[in-house]
């Protein structure tokens, strides 16, 4: 049984998607697959060059107070970014590029906490080393194999089939061919993939 968790680094609602699908995927003996990708095209072919929570103001408002409600619930730390989006470019390449690692879970949570709750710039390749070393990781290494064609073409494919598997927001949840969408239907997604 096989969730795929599709997250931009930029996304708030992804942000306690991040922290709690491992351990809710595990009580229910569900695998995870971290899919990382970008919001900025899907946002494009939308005509929207920002994110809509900063385009309509009142659904921007809402959304922060209501992550203040959520963090809040689920005990998790929120600070508010001094800028926001933030560009999770480097960091998706990281994931990208190590996938299949044990510590991508951890290093996916760490950037998260790094954003939304230390309020660090996540493009900073000096944050993103900070994220790495901290699970112990040769950053150094790491940071070099993110920024190979490789790593970026594989981003590039990926968020592209988010576009074509019509994923349109993040966080989005992917059961074989059923598609949920926010933080709040991570419970529904888990469910369906134990039928």
């Amino acid at each position: 049984m096989k969730i795929e968790f599709w997250f931009e680094f930029a996304s708030t609602y992804s942000y306690p998607a991040a922290m709690r699908i491992e351990a809710l995927a595990a009580s229910r003996d569900v695998q995870v697959a971290w899919r990382p990708f970008l919001l900025g095209p899907i946002f494009q072919q939308q005509g929207w060059n920002d994110s809509p929570f900063n385009i309509y103001q009142a659904k921007g408002r809402y959304m922060w107070r209501d992550m203040e409600r959520v963090c809040e619930r689920q005990d998790i730390p929120l600070r508010k970014p001094s800028t926001f989006p933030r560009n999770g470019l480097l960091p998706a390449r990281v994931v990208c590029a190590h996938s299949e690692q044990a510590w991508v879970p951890g290093f996916v949570r760490a950037i998260y906490r790094a954003n939304f709750a230390d309020d660090a710039d996540i493009s900073s390749p000096a944050i993103v080393e900070q994220c790495l070393t901290a699970l112990g990781q040769d950053a150094a290494t790491i940071l070099a194999t993110s920024q190979t064609p490789t790593a970026k073409d594989k981003l590039k494919a990926q968020t592209a089939e988010a576009m074509e598997r019509g994923v349109f927001g993040a966080p989005s949840f992917v059961v074989g061919d059923e598609l949920f969408w926010g933080n709040d239907r991570l419970e529904d997604a888990l469910a369906w993939a134990r039928r």
